[in-house]
């Protein structure tokens, strides 16, 4: 599975417990340390240590374990590093104050949407 695919992936483990506002990154053209990052939002504490540890379990699950992880204290960003993929998961006032899509404005931003939501939209 590529960088693309793998953070793909982990959208579905967001997804699963309702994180919403998903983008991907693209920074291959713009740095060396990652090739996506993966942003969502969440409304509360548990919500966001609820998809944080969705996405851990769901990787692992699939033999792919996390390098590293912050922000489990605090609850407010949650930060998951699979090297290649870098998962952020912000409650929402937190996601609006850091703003990382600005910061990397310069990368292609593509803005997700859960499929299960497609589909009850269209029946």
């Amino acid at each position: 599975m590529d960088s693309k695919q793998f953070a793909e992936k982990t959208t579905e483990f967001i997804f699963n417990k309702k994180g919403f506002d998903v983008v991907l990154l693209d920074l291959r053209e713009l740095t060396s340390f990652a090739d996506f990052f993966v942003i969502c939002s969440a409304d509360s504490d548990t919500q966001v240590k609820a998809i944080a540890d969705e996405v851990d379990r769901g990787l692992r699950d699939e033999g792919i374990k996390c390098w590293h992880r912050e922000g489990y204290r605090a609850l407010s960003w949650v930060l998951l590093d699979y090297v290649d993929v870098i998962v952020h998961v912000f409650k929402k006032d937190a996601r609006e104050f850091y703003s990382l899509e600005k910061l990397w404005g310069d990368a292609p931003t593509e803005k997700l949407t859960d499929p299960a939501e497609k589909q009850s939209v269209s029946k």
